[in-house]
């Protein structure tokens, strides 16, 4: 049975709410209200990597509105990789949404201690360590990374060495689901981490105190996505998004769910 409404009631009904429009709208504009202000997007790239790799994901930020900075990870040492990161937020006013890629997670998992103005960690196919691991540790707990045999070592004289993928295996371990072309320009741009960064142990995490976004790479080679989605898990993340066929260089095969991710995660509260 379909219940009719009078007129008269529907009539009073319309003005009424006509007129708490008009009400509302003037207020808000008597105040000057404002959209409050997109928090910037602070990126942090891992080894073997660039800046440059996050450029899709810095297309997509910006065309909806998001300032965006794309940190240098030196690719030192963690705790000294951590301090530099950390002076790239207290550069930005305002409230940061970190994202990191692998072993850019552990850096911001340290350089975000005790910032009230980081508001999230969104971490992509990264390492997210607790007090005391590292990135070897995390690496090496569940089988699958064939990381290992793909690395060139250039001695630095001081007991440590550079390590690099080598450029004829670079697309095979890293970038599987990314062109031939592109994957070579990106072994070639390459940056190399210091040995002793990926055993260097972590620090208390961030992601104990702000709450994290985990995306996780399904055909990962140099991060099994059996670690990451136990990283994830132990995080408490408020979300993991998993790409099935992604290699560790999801961020440049699959931009558009990434930077969807960093969105979702700007937005929470």
């Amino acid at each position: 049975m379909r219940i009719r409404t009078p007129k008269a009631v529907t009539y009073a009904a319309m003005i009424v709410l006509a007129g708490a429009t008009l009400v509302t709208g003037v207020s808000a504009a008597t105040a000057g209200e404002r959209p409050k202000p997109k928090p910037t997007i602070v990126l942090v790239h891992g080894a073997f990597a660039d800046s440059a790799s996050w450029s899709g994901v810095i297309e997509r930020l910006r065309r909806q509105g998001y300032p965006v900075v794309a940190a240098a990870n030196p690719l030192r040492g963690l705790s000294s990789d951590a301090d530099y990161v950390r002076t790239v937020i207290n550069s930005v006013q305002g409230p940061v949404v970190l994202a990191g890629h692998s072993y850019g997670g552990a850096v911001m998992t340290n350089a975000a201690v005790g910032d009230p103005d980081v508001k999230a960690l969104v971490y992509v196919a990264a390492f997210a360590p607790d007090q005391g691991e590292s990135a070897l540790d995390l690496s090496n707990k569940f089988p699958g990374s064939t990381l290992g045999a793909t690395l060139a070592q250039v001695p630095l004289g001081d007991g440590t060495a550079d390590l690099s993928i080598r450029p004829d295996l670079f697309r095979q371990q890293f970038a599987a689901d990314v062109s031939e072309q592109q994957a070579s320009l990106m072994a070639v741009t390459q940056r190399p981490i210091r040995d002793a960064a990926l055993s260097a142990s972590s620090g208390k995490p961030a992601w104990s105190e702000i709450p994290s976004w985990f995306l996780l790479s399904g055909a990962d080679r140099n991060i099994p996505v059996k670690a990451q989605r136990w990283m994830a898990e132990r995080a408490g993340a408020r979300e993991i998004v998993e790409i099935r066929k992604a290699s560790h260089a999801v961020g440049v095969s699959n931009p558009g769910p990434v930077a969807d991710l960093i969105v979702r995660a700007s937005r929470a509260r």
